[in-house]
């Protein structure tokens, strides 16, 4: 990995023409990984996951709130700063000749509300490469969306906002637009009891095939964490429809999505 780090940074059309992009890749927990952001990059990733927290007017990533408060870690240095710089080298896209929207997650680990009024004035520095809400939907590089402590009301209430709202199952059938709400995201167990292993069920098949239909006909995604993390499972979500499969193994999913091209 550290020799697809060092080429992707001299040669990014390299890594681009093995790994992707996958619009199917979702990067669960991105920043647990050796290299934050790099490593879903190499690996075709569109989708990336950064859990924050507000600790004395900063945000920093973590799954868990930090003891030890670092300026590497917070989330203008592990994923800001490094998007802004790649869409700006890239001809105004991460991704080469992709012109798909790149979906940065950003998962809210309490106080949505104070998180969203420091998360407004730190993204107005990278409104250039972000997806816009102003009078309609204007797409850039980027687009977030905003899932955990939701700051629901708020975000639907500003007028120039650059993020979305991570959807719950619930939501279908109220009529959100999916500019408000482009991805629909649950539990994976609270919907099959399948694991991964041998076979589904029929019934099971057709309620998968059933939920993806009904959010799809919203013009939205669906997303389900948690969900079983290996082949068997990934190609079963993958003909399903499923928009955006949840992994760990980077590797892994970007071999597997690289085979059913």
């Amino acid at each position: 990995m550290r020799f697809l780090t060092f080429i992707s940074c001299l040669f990014p059309f390299f890594i681009l023409s093995q790994n992707g992009p996958h619009p199917n890749a979702h990067a669960h927990n991105d920043y647990q990984h050796k290299s934050p952001l790099q490593d879903a990059l190499d690996n075709g990733f569109t989708s990336i996951e950064a859990d924050i927290h507000l600790i004395k007017g900063e945000l920093y990533v973590a799954h868990i709130k930090p003891w030890f408060n670092r300026k590497s870690k917070t989330l203008t240095s592990l994923y800001l700063d490094p998007l802004l710089k790649r869409v700006q080298t890239n001809d105004g896209r991460v991704y080469p000749n992709f012109e798909s929207e790149f979906l940065l997650m950003i998962d809210i680990k309490g106080k949505g509300e104070e998180v969203y009024q420091v998360l407004k004035k730190q993204l107005e520095d990278y409104r250039s490469i972000l997806t816009a809400y102003e009078d309609g939907k204007q797409q850039k590089a980027v687009t977030i969306f905003l899932s955990g402590d939701r700051p629901i009301s708020m975000v639907k209430a500003d007028k120039k906002r650059l993020v979305a709202i991570d959807g719950r199952p619930e939501d279908i059938g109220r009529g959100i637009s999916p500019a408000l709400m482009p991805v629909i995201s649950d539990n994976y167990k609270n919907h099959l009891k399948w694991r991964g292993k041998g076979v589904i069920s029929e019934d099971e098949w057709k309620y998968l095939r059933k939920l993806v239909d009904d959010v799809h006909k919203e013009g939205k995604r669906l997303r389900l964490w948690a969900s079983p993390d290996h082949p068997n499972a990934w190609e079963i979500l993958y003909k399903a429809g499923v928009d955006l499969i949840n992994t760990d193994d980077l590797e892994g999913l970007n071999q597997f999505l690289s085979r059913q091209k």
